[in-house]
Order: C-alpha cells, then sequence, then structure tokens
C-alpha cells in the first residue's frame, strides 16, 4: 500500500501542531495506520541590526530571531483518508508538502 509523507512547515508552532493533530484523527477514524508527528530540527534565523538609523552614537544591535518549525506525519495512501486531509482548512502561517510514495 502506498504511504502519504505529509511536511508540515510554519513560523508558528500551535499552528502547526493542531493541524497534525486533525490529520492523526483523520487516520485514526479511517483505521489506517500512521507514524507521527516526528519533529524535524528546528531552522533559527537571526537578524542583527543597529539601533541608530544614522550610524553616530554608540555600536548598539537589536537581535531579531524566527524560528521556522517542521513535522513529518505519516499515513498509509487510503483515498478517502487523503481527500478528508486535504479539505482541512490550513491557516496562512502553515505551509503543507505532501509526498506519496
Amino acid at each position: 500500500m502506498p504511504k502519504a509523507r505529509i511536511k508540515l512547515i510554519s513560523k508558528n508552532k500551535t499552528d502547526a501542531g493542531k493541524i497534525a493533530r486533525q490529520i492523526i484523527e483523520i487516520a485514526k477514524a479511517a483505521g489506517i495506520k500512521c507514524r507521527g508527528p516526528i519533529p524535524l530540527p528546528t531552522r533559527t534565523l537571526t537578524i542583527a541590526t543597529r539601533k541608530s538609523p544614522c550610524g553616530d552614537g554608540s555600536h548598539t544591535y537589536e537581535h531579531w530571531e524566527m524560528r521556522i518549525h517542521k513535522w513529518l506525519v505519516e499515513i498509509d495512501g487510503n483515498d478517502v483518508a487523503l481527500r478528508q486531509v486535504m479539505r482541512i482548512p490550513v491557516p496562512d502561517t502553515v505551509q503543507i508538502e505532501m509526498i506519496l510514495s
């Protein structure tokens, strides 16, 4: 039976967690084997900027950080379950990649 790998990418950890829970609930309701959510390494992007707009004065910096969280959920490729997964309302902060193998 083919498997579907669903990768969730988000800046907001709670939004991606909600989507992952919904996918697992759909798989359990359909009686399908599922694995996950498997946390993948979190990517941290940092930017340091000068506080002074003109460049004069003290050399003080502000540090900005953005974390990108990733999860992986694997379910068996059941047509009914995959159609229900595709109907889940996804917020703008979550990106979904689905690979069928």
